[in-house]
């Protein structure tokens, strides 16, 4: 048997699609979050300015729904798609916790097995985690820029100030989450080519095909 190479769909146009507008609208978000934050810090620190864009308060401010209108109609689209054609249920299900335990196990180890458009168990409860996440920013967002219409809502998250610090926290937590993501590609890199064309090789035995 001869061994044969064929470039499989692993990532269809519409996940390459939105995963990179998502990666443009949350750099936006977070960069000019930070500028919003540093008007009003709410911890003992503030952050550089070179990690910041809009130049002044109004200027972050504008940045910043600018970047969510993107990023919200992005992200219905790929939650509309994820569901509707079972990329979810394919992709990030199921999720058991020994998996997620034995998988990172084994990435300590730097032991993890990778095969291209696959997810390790470890890397579907990060996924999940993220998309929970982004949901928390918008319902936590939408109580702090308005907080007397949405006044249920910032209830819900024990008020304005408190609202403020877990929109702070989910935001921490989606960085987290690239950075962890970077570094993994970093470390897979042949996971970056695919999320660009959408094909991957994959490697066959003739003598299997049918």
């Amino acid at each position: 048997m001869t061994e044969a190479k064929a470039r499989l769909v692993v990532h269809p146009l519409v996940v390459r699609v939105t995963h990179w507008i998502n990666a443009f609208a949350m750099v936006c978000m977070v960069m000019s979050g930070w500028a919003i934050y540093n008007a009003s810090p709410i911890f003992p620190f503030r952050f550089p300015v070179w990690a910041t864009v809009g130049g002044w308060l109004g200027g972050s401010i504008a940045w910043h729904f600018a970047a969510m209108w993107l990023l919200c109609a992005n992200g219905l689209l790929y939650l509309a798609y994820g569901i509707g054609r079972g990329h979810f249920r394919r992709k990030l299900l199921p999720v058991r916790p020994r998996d997620v335990v034995h998988d990172a196990a084994l990435a300590l180890r730097f032991k993890l097995p990778h095969d291209t458009g696959q997810y390790n168990a470890v890397q579907r409860a990060l996924y999940l985690l993220v998309l929970f996440l982004g949901v928390v920013l918008v319902a936590s967002g939408l109580s702090i820029w308005k907080p007397v219409q949405f006044s249920w809502l910032t209830a819900v998250f024990g008020g304005f100030d408190f609202a403020r610090r877990v929109h702070f926290v989910a935001m921490a937590g989606v960085v987290g989450f690239v950075v962890v993501h970077l570094a993994l590609v970093l470390l897979v890199p042949r996971t970056l080519p695919p999320m660009l064309t959408g094909r991957a090789r994959h490697c066959t035995q003739e003598g299997d095909r049918a």
